[in-house]
């Protein structure tokens, strides 16, 4: 199915994929080194600031064991700017026909995302398996992941949105949960410090978590 072997090679690197907003792009290369140093190499950098691009582009260029991706893309424009900028996937926080149909021709793979099964069979309808779950934690959480296992059993989800190092588990337990997103291990005061050898810290502990 679409962009599903592609998907999968990449959650292969990493089951935890931090979700990251840049706000000051010289925070991009050190963030992105300590996190990649504590064995987090899926990064998905989202289109919520303004240097989001630019971010990508220095990331892709100068931390090679990167797995650069973006998140927050929500239309055609959006996709081909980040592609434009060395992002290697894309993700959204849910899915339009005109998305859908802008990622037919996109060169790099897409995680459409989902809330209901609505959404779900739609996706399907359109040759995915692999989608994001938001917001996950609002949505239903992983009693809703597991429910939707039964009729679903060909789909697979990176749930995002409430996800923290408390449940994190509790998701990668499920046999149809390839990841989770989350941005526990991006304290806010940490940023602020430029206190990378926290984000390190905490990175290493993520990469920690296991079923």
């Amino acid at each position: 199915m679409k962009d599903s072997a592609k998907i999968d090679s990449i959650f292969s690197a990493s089951r935890i994929i931090p979700v990251i907003t840049i706000d000051a792009i010289n925070d991009a290369i050190p963030m992105a080194e300590a996190l990649v140093s504590g064995g987090l190499r899926v990064l998905e950098i989202t289109l919520r600031t303004s240097c989001a691009l630019q971010a990508i582009e220095e990331i892709a260029a100068r931390v090679p064991d990167a797995i650069v991706g973006a998140g927050t893309i929500i239309t055609k424009q959006d996709l081909d700017n980040v592609t434009n900028a060395g992002a290697v996937f894309a993700i959204s926080p849910g899915a339009t026909e005109a998305l859908y149909d802008a990622a037919e021709d996109a060169s790099i793979p897409f995680l459409p995302g989902i809330s209901t099964a609505s959404e779900l069979m739609r996706g399907i309808e359109r040759g995915y398996e692999r989608f994001k779950f938001f917001p996950a934690e609002a949505a239903g959480g992983s009693p809703l992941l597991k429910s939707l296992a039964g009729p679903f059993s060909q789909a697979k989800f990176c749930p995002t949105g409430g996800i923290t190092v408390a449940n994190a588990r509790d998701y990668l337990a499920l046999p149809n949960v390839m990841g989770v997103g989350g941005s526990w291990m991006l304290p806010a005061s940490s940023i602020k410090a430029r206190d990378w050898g926290r984000l390190h810290e905490l990175a290493t502990q993520a990469s920690h978590i296991h079923t």
